[in-house]
């Protein structure tokens, strides 16, 4: 699914935005998203748990290699006997002995470690499915976050822009009551609407540092001033325009399904892993010895020996106190626990791309129909004014009024803020999210 410029340029879009605009250019959404990559706790862990999770291949193979081992020693001794004879005989030896050996195995039959092998296998690619959440899972926070200090800096503009605007409707007013054309009503309405708009002003840039601190959380710093989006393109419904297609693809290529189906693979090993335990084992097995001293007890003269084995050492299991029988039907249960996982995962993806697939549809259709609410709030103002200086509007109707254009305006700007969330969030839910799609959404941002 893409983004496209429309044939017709969104001009109150583009004015919308234009409102939220700083002189200055800041940072923009990949130049956030880099530095997230690099500061982001979660996603550093996800890393280090990938690493250290494709260290179980080697070390499960380890036990279908061969296991080889040396051994050395030096030993000293100090022999003193006496022998009871007529006349007694003493008998004292010193002498050190030094042996050496070396002895390997080589596993020909052992269920279970080929086994745990597989299971290995399955393990490490589980982890690129783990990593791959944490991956989409950054994405759509840095977006989702960095969206929020746009919309929080678009309210505090909004709410500027009105205060301002009911301050010279405030103004005119007292001017109005003063020249008595008008009552203390209009005066006093007006001064409402004005102190109401002020303790507005105050929550909008109190929840504009609870973004930036949540933005600071991700990067581990305070963002420079954040780059806005730019008008020129139209919020378009996903493609293909079908919930069923976004369902199917989230059933079969969801991450958190797939990373429910390895764990469903690795019990099912599991369990073949537990009846191995009735298996026999088989190895090739073989030392080499060597052992010379230069005296022993019964003689003065030095010796030399060297010893070489090699054979076949067959282990038949007969009865382990039934460990084995109770470890199978351990793993049966938790092959079941697995399987209802799975279950589990694929209705949960299945709610993710249908309330996806509608979320961007509906966020599409909310755009176009603000823009036009927009046009028509505006024309209603401006009727209203107009209406004003002729004497059939009062200030109270004009202030309802452009209450209403502001309010318009700020639920267009979260329409297509949720357009772009619902979009990532419906490619996340497909597992197809990648920085491509940030990097689409980032070219249509402007200083």
């Amino acid at each position: 699914m893409t983004i496209r410029r429309p044939l017709v340029p969104a001009a109150t879009l583009a004015l919308c935005f234009a409102l939220a605009a700083f002189p200055a250019a800041g940072e923009d959404l990949m130049q956030i998203y880099r530095e997230a990559q690099q500061a982001d706790p979660a996603l550093a862990a996800a890393k280090a748990n990938w690493q250290a999770t494709q260290e179980k291949a080697p070390q499960a193979l380890a036990g279908l290699l061969p296991n080889v081992s040396a051994t050395a020693g030096e030993t000293f001794y100090n022999y003193d006997a006496t022998v009871k004879s007529d006349p007694p005989l003493d008998i004292t030896r010193n002498f050190h002995q030094i042996t050496g050996a070396i002895s390997a195995s080589q596993p020909l039959y052992r269920y279970q470690n080929l086994v745990f092998y597989d299971q290995a296998k399955q393990q490490v690619t589980q982890a690129d499915y783990v990593l791959g959440v944490a991956q989409q899972d950054l994405i759509v926070r840095v977006a989702a976050t960095y969206f929020d200090v746009l919309l929080a800096q678009f309210n505090i503009e909004l709410a500027e822009s009105q205060k301002k605007a009911v301050s010279e409707q405030l103004a005119q007013a007292k001017r109005n009551f003063e020249v008595g054309v008008a009552t203390i009503t209009d005066t006093n309405e007006a001064q409402a609407k004005f102190d109401a708009i002020v303790a507005q002003e105050i929550s909008t840039r109190n929840d504009y540092d609870n973004r930036i601190t949540a933005l600071r959380a991700i990067i581990g710093r305070y963002p420079k001033e954040l780059k806005k989006l730019g008008g020129g393109y139209q919020p378009v419904p996903p493609e293909p325009n079908s919930a069923d297609y976004w369902v199917d693809r989230a059933l079969k290529e969801n991450l958190n399904v797939r990373i429910a189906e390895a764990n469903l693979e690795i019990a099912r090993l599991e369990v073949d892993r537990a009846k191995g335990g009735h298996y026999p084992t088989l190895d090739l097995v073989g030392s080499y010895t060597a052992q010379g001293s230069n005296a022993a007890v019964t003689q003065t003269v030095a010796s030399d020996q060297r010893t070489a084995t090699v054979g076949l050492l067959l282990t038949v299991p007969i009865y382990q106190g039934g460990f084995v029988n109770s470890r199978v039907r351990e793993t049966t249960s938790l092959l079941e626990r697995s399987r209802q996982d799975v279950e589990g995962a694929r209705r949960a993806a299945l709610f993710l791309a249908q309330t996806g697939f509608s979320g961007v549809v509906s966020a599409a259709a909310s755009v176009k129909a603000f823009e036009q609410a927009v046009v028509s709030a505006e024309s209603a103002l401006a009727s209203n004014i107009l209406g004003q200086e002729v004497g059939v509007r009062t200030s109270l109707d004009v202030l309802n009024v452009q209450q209403n254009v502001y309010s318009t305006r700020r639920d267009l700007a979260q329409a297509y803020f949720a357009y772009i969330l619902g979009v990532l969030r419906l490619k996340s839910a497909v597992g197809t999210l990648t920085d491509a799609d940030l990097e689409e959404i980032n070219r249509r941002l402007k200083g």
